[in-house]
């Protein structure tokens, strides 16, 4: 017969009362600082638009079918542009500093060589009529990577930067506007000296100059209304939308204030959906463009987004063609996109 088993003897302590007060401070602290946390990185003025798209302006219209034209010359005509296909890279700069040009700007290209090669960024400026020391840029990269043709990575930003130069072109503002067309974003560049974002951000850096806005403009053209479509890097997945069809704005901790800014007057000109964030450079995608220079050298920076390889199935393939691309939500977003800048600039029609 077995026998029966007696009852432990051991039991689990209580808490006593300064243990318990122990556990409550620091599970409030806990609290103060997931609160916090919140409110400083996650946390944006304003609302995300919700609801059904209204019908396109023909404002709208005729942006989308600019836009349409920009993209499908740099990705479908051009295709492949970098420093292995160097001839496609020195058309496409000409074809933006000619088109740049004939909205009546003084394209200022600057060079610089890399393996006796020379690339190019391209500046057009609206020196600010009240505060002409305070500078706002906004840029796209219009390299692509690899064998990819790019065309919403990054055909979507260099043609939006296109466009909205475009829209500015004659107008006054109070603060001194810059539209920058970067090279060599991508790989082998990416995030070293030779990337040319950081070619030009160093250089306004050596001339002291107060760029207290920067806004890159990068991958801005593919949306899903289909839940799951979005995905995110931890712990962001635990946050955001699943529905990948709203526009980004992301900045590091240091650039919060602008990112602030943008969203609220994104949300408040534009009915489309937006999310944003001021989130540590560590977190994967934070500082995927050439906001990223800027930061280096002290500037607040902000990338425009569709999230790129954590919505963008093509991204970085030669399956990135203009195709790809939903141009009709993309004018919208660049319509917005207008209406932040010129509150970033103080800009006035003449």
């Amino acid at each position: 017969m077995t026998p029966l088993l007696s009852k432990p003897s051991w039991k689990i302590p209580l808490l006593n009362r300064s243990g318990a007060i122990r556990l409550a401070i620091l599970s409030l602290i806990l609290v103060i600082v997931l609160l916090g946390a919140w409110s400083v990185m996650i946390r944006m003025p304003g609302e995300s638009y919700n609801g059904e798209l209204p019908p396109l302006t023909q404002k709208e219209i005729a942006l989308q079918n600019a836009l349409q034209q920009d993209v499908e010359k740099l990705a479908g005509e051009i295709g492949r542009r970098n420093y292995l296909y160097y001839d496609g890279l020195i058309a496409t700069t000409n074809f933006l500093e000619q088109h740049l040009s004939e909205s009546d700007y003084k394209v200022k290209r600057q060079g610089y060589e890399i393996d006796n090669q020379t690339y190019y960024n391209l500046e057009v400026e609206i020196l600010g009529t009240e505060k002409p020391q305070e500078i706002v840029v906004v840029g796209g990269h219009y390299d692509s990577v690899y064998t990819s043709p790019a065309a919403n990575d990054n055909g979507t930003g260099a043609a939006a930067t296109l466009e909205l130069a475009r829209l500015f072109a004659g107008k006054k503002s109070a603060r001194t506007l810059r539209f920058v067309e970067f090279v060599n974003e991508e790989p082998p560049f990416f995030q070293t000296d030779n990337m040319g974002s950081l070619v030009y951000a160093k250089q306004c850096r050596d001339r002291n100059e107060n760029i207290v806005a920067m806004l890159s403009l990068e991958t801005m053209g593919y949306y899903s209304d289909k839940i799951g479509s979005q995905r995110y890097p931890f712990p962001l997945d635990r946050i955001y939308p699943l529905q990948g069809n709203f526009i980004g704005f992301v900045g590091n901790l240091g650039s919060r204030k602008l990112v602030h800014n943008v969203v609220d007057s994104f949300r408040r000109h534009a009915k489309f959906p937006s999310e944003g964030a001021a989130l540590p450079n560590l977190i994967p995608g934070v500082g995927w463009s050439d906001h990223w220079a800027f930061w280096q050298q002290g500037y607040p920076g902000v990338m425009v987004t569709d999230t790129a390889p954590f919505r963008y199935p093509y991204y970085h393939t030669d399956e990135d063609t203009p195709d790809k691309v939903d141009y009709e939500r993309l004018a919208r977003v660049v319509a917005g996109l207008e209406q932040v800048i010129t509150e970033l600039a103080g800009s006035k029609v003449p």
